[in-house]
């Protein structure tokens, strides 16, 4: 029996729930739960978020986390624990269920703090897909604002990693936080969350001064993996080589192509 299966068939007893019982409460059909309990298929994600809101469970905890051995009272603790707080959020996927990239625009970050965890919020994003980013992992894109973080422009669109909790934050890289008082913002992060529960942020422009927020605000944390950027770097001309002397180079580079020809 998978964990996922096993979870689920112990939950459902914990709450003195009939198969039938559980199957009205999550929309589906009887003998799906059947299937579900005995291994014999996966639960979709609406599903799974379905019986995350009836269990009080995060996903995370429902897939991953073996509850076969625990109570009540002692799964609902899991959900207090500051290293678990974060839950595994709403995914897209395609026709072939790979999973998609949404991304947050700067006109839509405002409403992200509300819709962050919304199906239907994020049905609305732009989606896309990257090569070359391991595909064990949930990715999420947003379009940066201000000019805290330069030489990373305004517009510039980040993607980031979906972290599972604070413990998983390395200090002094760079991180997409949502957070209750602070919403959408883009730093890097040093925890010092064993000592005072607390994360400080600082930007790469150092007119801005760091700040600290309580990690008890914070609701998602992305690491950052890739940005794409619509500015492309200008020409800086050196001592060492002038625009003129680029220029020559190319031109020689063409000559000997021609002797090599002929």
């Amino acid at each position: 029996m998978s964990t996922i299966s096993g979870n689920i068939k112990h939950l459902r007893k914990l709450h003195q729930w009939t198969q039938g019982d559980f199957a009205e409460k999550i929309d589906i059909k009887r003998s799906l739960v059947g299937a579900y309990e005995e291994g014999r298929a996966d639960p979709r994600l609406n599903n799974l978020l379905n019986m995350s809101k009836v269990f009080r469970v995060s996903v995370d905890h429902l897939l991953t986390r073996d509850l076969t051995g625990m109570d009540l009272a002692a799964i609902e603790k899991l959900g207090k624990s500051p290293k678990d707080k974060l839950k595994v959020l709403s995914i897209t996927v395609d026709k072939k269920d790979n999973e998609l990239i949404d991304l947050i625009p700067q006109k839509a970050s405002a409403g992200y703090l509300n819709g962050y965890a919304d199906p239907q919020y994020l049905e609305e994003m732009p989606k896309f897909q990257l090569p070359n980013l391991p595909r064990n992992a949930t990715y999420r894109a947003f379009e940066i604002t201000g000019d805290s973080m330069l030489p990373i422009k305004p517009g510039t669109v980040v993607i980031g990693q979906y972290l599972e909790g604070v413990s998983d934050i390395k200090n002094g890289r760079c991180y997409i936080i949502l957070s209750k008082e602070e919403g959408v913002v883009y730093k890097r992060v040093f925890d010092y969350s064993e000592d005072h529960g607390q994360l400080f942020l600082v930007s790469d422009n150092k007119a801005y001064s760091p700040y600290k927020i309580q990690t008890s605000d914070v609701i998602e944390i992305w690491e950052v993996r890739a940005y794409i950027s619509m500015d492309i770097p200008e020409f800086v001309e050196d001592s060492d080589m002038s625009f003129d002397k680029l220029k020559d180079i190319v031109l020689e580079l063409q000559k000997e192509v021609i002797k090599l020809k002929n």
